[in-house]
């Protein structure tokens, strides 16, 4: 039986990329929750919710990504969550670094790339199995 892996919150305008990746992530065993903009993610986190990561697509309205981490940083409740921001325009990514973000996935979205990034930071090392290995004796 697989077990439930942490929470992930899948931050992005778009709905039908909102559902797959929830669909995708859900398939690997992960919770997912998702909300269309950073200010509805904020409302999420300052109501106590702690996921492993932040899927965040930069360019949203209402409140963009860029927009959600500064205010993220702010809140030493909700600072030290590690975001892996979506974008599509590679001049984003050096504002993001500044803000600490150290993954981001190109629009469109690469899925074992994405896969990766959210294992790093969620996958509890005790729950990934061990190789196998030869026996030293034969």
């Amino acid at each position: 039986m697989a077990r439930t892996r942490s929470p992930i919150l899948v931050v992005d305008d778009d709905a039908d990329l909102r559902d797959a990746l929830q669909e995708i992530l859900r398939d690997e065993g992960y919770l997912v929750a998702e909300v269309s903009n950073g200010a509805q993610a904020l409302a999420v986190l300052r109501s106590g919710a702690q996921p492993c990561v932040i899927l965040l697509d930069i360019r949203m309205p209402d409140m963009d990504g860029l927009a959600f981490r500064r205010e993220q940083l702010r809140d030493p409740a909700i600072a030290k969550i590690p975001a892996i921001f979506f974008t599509a325009d590679p001049s984003e990514v050096e504002e993001a670094r500044r803000l600490g973000v150290d993954f981001y996935v190109s629009k469109p979205v690469n899925l074992l790339q994405l896969l990766e990034a959210v294992a790093h930071h969620c996958d509890d090392p005790d729950r990934l199995e061990e190789p196998r290995r030869e026996s030293a004796t034969g």
